[in-house]
């Protein structure tokens, strides 16, 4: 009896086990057919990376940024623009994992579960997909960037949440990937990354945007305090230096003259859990997700953090990071009053269930980042710094609330430099907020990064008029 009942229960086992596997199989194939579709050893889909039954990919106005041509892709006319767009677009070669053409390379291709890769053009739907970029303005700003090593600019409408922008560098032509081996692999390093979802940088005096918030919010009275700096102070027993000697400022000034001082004092004052909180509310340890691409976390860490470490974490150095596309939503947050609006690149987000169904997210409204009244007094102070400090002409008439930054960094024993600057425009004809970052560069902020702002908004000012 005890024989048959041990049988028994192991056919059991073995029916359950069975039929879980066909369940697993199912769902798998169900869930990743178009996974291992796309997979670059894939023979049936051989040819230009996989590529070579794709359909074009082109940005706001329909310039066309990738098509297929005799069954070879090829990309667009102008090679700086191809550059510009690298890491948008995608390249053959398919390593750039968080690019169009390594994404969505099973909707641009017309795959179907059912007729796999052999579906009748007729019932092909999606094979084309528009961008939300302007092809023109990524040139600017690819132009003025690839003056550096390595950095990022993005920029996008706070209203609409089109990304109107996106380069990163380091960068090549994907009409001719190069071929990387230890020779010259200093030189391409990075270069599969893109900066503006995937990288953080040290945020340098943007990151006072936060410590201000944080004192608005907690510190009674606080715009009409009055400070003193001197160029340096001692906090915790060691040495806080400023640009500078600023003599008696109002927190408005000290925003303006990017004040280490006041902005290390205000840290203090506040401890270590409400800078921590307000980091947190305003989207700096926050994940955003960019058409299906989350953006690199951001850092600010008050574990074991002493007076003086908690001091320089105030105006944005210690172990402070923050990422390209974070700060943009986080200044269109400001713009708009303190909710962001939720951004994205692929026009209507095309090829989603979601669009299908007619349930996209794209473009709809955020959480909070920033409270209205605190919003309201941001505005204030990065109107004033370029109206007072940066030069309200910089923008070519265009009214711009900014603040820069110039994150310390070393780099092998080399000191160098993390150029920020960050705004949007508050012009109704020119809804955009932006973030442009200079990595490991000997410049401040903005010197280098207000050039590829400048340039790059300018640019999108009068893409947008042509719209």
């Amino acid at each position: 009896m005890k024989r048959v009942l041990r049988r028994s229960w192991l056919t059991f086992v073995v029916v359950i086990a069975f039929f879980g596997g066909m369940a697993f199989l199912i769902a798998e194939t169900l869930l990743s057919a178009s996974d291992w579709v796309d997979q670059a050893y894939n023979g049936h889909i051989s040819g230009a990376g996989g590529l070579a039954q794709a359909g074009s990919i082109t940005d706001r106005n329909g310039d066309t940024l990738a098509k297929t041509v005799n069954k070879e892709r090829v990309y667009h006319e102008d090679k700086t623009t191809r550059k510009a767009l690298l890491h948008v677009v995608g390249d053959n070669s398919l390593n750039i994992s968080t690019a169009i053409q390594s994404r969505f390379r099973s909707e641009l291709t017309g795959y179907s579960f059912i007729w796999g890769l052999n579906m009748p053009k007729s019932f092909r739907g999606g094979r084309d997909m528009q961008l939300t970029v302007d092809a023109k303005t990524c040139k600017a700003a690819y132009e003025a960037l690839s003056n550096y090593d390595s950095g990022a600019c993005v920029i996008y409408n706070y209203n609409t949440g089109e990304i109107i922008c996106s380069v990163s560098v380091k960068a090549y032509d994907p009409n001719s990937p190069p071929k990387i081996t230890k020779k010259n692999e200093d030189k391409y390093d990075g270069v599969y990354l893109d900066n503006v979802l995937s990288s953080t940088y040290t945020p340098g005096s943007i990151f006072k945007i936060v410590t201000a918030a944080a004192a608005i919010e907690n510190i009674p009275g606080v715009m009409e305090r009055k400070w003193y700096c001197s160029g340096k102070e001692d906090i915790g027993g060691g040495d806080v230096t400023c640009v500078g000697e600023h003599g008696t400022v109002n927190l408005e000034q000290a925003f303006g003259h990017s004040c280490n001082i006041v902005f290390a004092e205000l840290a203090v004052e506040l401890g270590p859990e409400k800078m921590n909180a307000m980091a947190k509310k305003m989207g700096i340890k926050a994940q955003f997700d960019i058409s299906g691409v989350k953006t690199k976390q951001g850092v600010y860490s008050i574990k074991n953090i002493n007076k003086n470490q908690l001091a320089w974490s105030g105006v944005g150095q210690y172990t402070d990071q923050v990422n390209p596309t974070q700060m943009a939503i986080l200044c269109g947050a400001i713009a708009k009053g303190g909710k962001y609006t939720k951004p994205y690149i692929i026009s209507g987000e095309s090829g989603s269930i979601l669009s299908d169904l007619g349930l996209s997210a794209a473009g709809s409204e955020g959480g909070e980042l920033v409270k209205p009244s605190t919003a309201k007094v941001l505005q204030k102070l990065m109107r004033s710094a370029v109206v007072n400090d940066y030069g309200d002409d910089m923008f070519g008439g265009m009214k711009i609330c900014a603040k820069t930054g110039t994150g310390e960094t070393v780099k092998g024993d080399e000191e160098k430099n993390d150029g920020w600057m960050i705004g949007y425009c508050t012009d109704e004809d020119t809804p955009l907020a932006f973030a442009c970052v200079c990595h490991s560069t000997d410049e401040y902020g903005y010197s280098s990064a207000g050039k590829i702002a400048k340039a790059a908004m300018l640019q999108a000012r009068k893409s947008l008029k042509n719209d």
